[in-house]
């Protein structure tokens, strides 16, 4: 059987507020039972010094009636708790009791009377307080406390005509006084009474405030969680965990809603990989299916045009069709390329060496639009396990969008050649063309999307993007608009293992 969190935690904090508050209580009312006993028998101790001292006289004279009017006198006043009061001797005979009957009748050293002073094997009158008192039941059955009080031998004793004793002997006699304890014990009935209510109270309170902080501060952020876990679960990304407070689960709340998000999008970017990689596909089987019809245009277009040479009306449309059938092959080549790459044929590869051979092919077309190009490269620069034709389509491919970002009428171009950390080397090229806007920066390398209008493919950045990552490295670009543009490329020197044939989805 499944048991919750909380209700776990509510039965565990109650056992252990009931335990310490059932211990506290347990405790004060010992305490206070200890301490209502300690002054009951206080109080009883008191009452028979008082008895001692009023009838000192009398026993001192040995008047007994006297003697015998006072202890009854003493011993009648129950109402106020008194229930037997008497004298006996060493031997345990009772000389002077309350109660008539007990009046010469000897005690057992045994009994509840004088266990006491016989167990403790010291002198009755060494014994504190407590030694001498003890608690019975009586007959009906109350409790009664009964102390014992010596009677010692004092001079006056011995040397008094009435009843001379010897010197020698230093107790005459012990005075033995019984109070009721009913009312302590009402008492301590009615502060168990309260002491066991109020801790029933403060336990309920407790677990009553314990339940409400868990069910605020535990259950229903949980539950919230739970419940957006299952629907996630379900396929819905749209769930949104609700604020549930500055503590561990507020944050994990935040996480798990940032982490639907990236999940949300993440399954956007996965979709549109999926429906990219098929229009890849689909592209890649119509360009090669219409590449050989447009090859047989070009052909029979050329030769019309050298067949039409006296006819200028007619050149000028052969042309026409000769030049867009050549972009047309322009750009189902670039489809190829983008949809079918090829694996890099890596060897160690000088990256300037690299960066001449592409500045050559791009030279005239750079001075027609007045460039002006800047080479700083670094003189030791680390070769790298790379394939050096790949990496020039790239540099080709950057220095061609570098210019069209200038236009015609001229600016700069700048490569930088350059070791960078963690054994890679750097190239950068900067343009001080008409920069990125910021919204189309994170899509630059998206197949398919260009800036540049009708006069771009949007494959060139993608195809470029792929091959570096065919080959560990990366390639980044930041711009201001208006201020120019840095592409930034990135190899290993080390030789890494192939990564296989980037597809169309790795590429998106």
């Amino acid at each position: 059987m499944r048991t919750r969190i909380g209700t776990r935690l509510i039965i565990g904090a109650g056992l252990a507020t009931a335990t310490v508050i059932g211990g506290m209580a347990f405790t004060i009312l010992k305490s206070q039972t200890a301490q209502l006993m300690a002054e009951r028998t206080r109080s009883a101790d008191q009452l028979s010094e008082t008895i001692k001292s009023a009838t000192h006289f009398d026993m001192l004279e040995n008047r007994r009636d006297n003697l015998h009017r006072q202890i009854r006198a003493v011993g009648g006043l129950q109402d106020q708790g008194i229930r037997k009061v008497r004298v006996f001797n060493k031997e345990g005979r009772i000389m002077f009791s309350s109660t008539s009957e007990e009046i010469g009748t000897s005690l057992d050293p045994k009994g509840e009377a004088c266990y006491a002073c016989h167990a403790e094997g010291r002198p009755l009158d060494k014994l504190e307080i407590q030694a001498r008192a003890r608690t019975f039941k009586a007959p009906d059955g109350t409790r009664i406390l009964g102390v014992i009080n010596p009677i010692p031998n004092e001079p006056t004793c011995s040397t008094a005509a009435c009843h001379a004793h010897s010197a020698k002997q230093s107790l005459l006699g012990v005075l033995d006084v019984n109070v009721s304890l009913a009312e302590v014990d009402l008492e301590i009935a009615h502060s168990r009474r309260v002491i066991m209510v109020s801790a029933i109270l403060a336990i309920l309170g407790g677990s009553l405030m314990l339940w409400w902080l868990n069910r605020r501060l535990v259950s229903r952020p949980v539950a919230a969680l739970v419940e957006g876990t299952r629907r996630v679960s379900a396929g819905d990304l749209n769930v949104t965990i609700p604020f549930i407070g500055r503590h561990e689960l507020g944050e994990l709340a935040k996480a798990f809603n940032s982490m639907i998000h990236n999940l949300a999008d993440t399954q956007k970017q996965l979709a549109q990989s999926d429906k990219l990689a098929s229009v890849g596909r689909l592209a890649a089987g119509i360009a090669h299916e219409i590449n050989n019809p447009l090859t047989g245009v070009l052909s029979y277009a050329s030769l019309l045009r050298k067949r039409m040479g006296e006819d200028p009306s007619a050149c000028e449309d052969l042309d026409v069709i000769v030049r867009e059938t050549v972009r047309c092959r322009g750009i189902i080549r670039g489809l190829l390329d983008f949809a079918r790459p090829t694996a890099p044929a890596r060897q160690p590869t000088d990256l300037n060496d690299v960066v001449r051979r592409s500045v050559s092919v791009v030279m005239t077309q750079l001075s027609m639009q007045k460039v002006v190009l800047s080479l700083d490269l670094a003189p030791e620069l680390p070769s790298a396990n790379l394939d050096g034709n790949q990496i020039q389509q790239v540099v080709v491919n950057l220095l061609l969008n570098a210019a069209d970002a200038i236009g015609t009428g001229g600016g700069t171009i700048r490569a930088h050649t350059s070791p960078a950390p963690e054994s890679t080397i750097e190239l950068r090229l900067e343009d001080n063309g008409k920069g990125i806007p910021a919204e189309d920066l994170p899509r630059i390398f998206e197949p398919f999307f260009t800036t540049k209008g009708n006069h771009g493919t949007g494959l060139g950045l993608a195809v470029s993007w792929g091959i570096v990552e065919a080959h560990g490295g990366s390639l980044e670009a930041t711009s201001e608009p208006g201020q120019g543009t840095c592409f930034t490329l990135r190899l290993p020197t080390s030789a890494i293992p192939d990564s296989g044939t980037p597809t169309l989805s790795t590429l998106t």
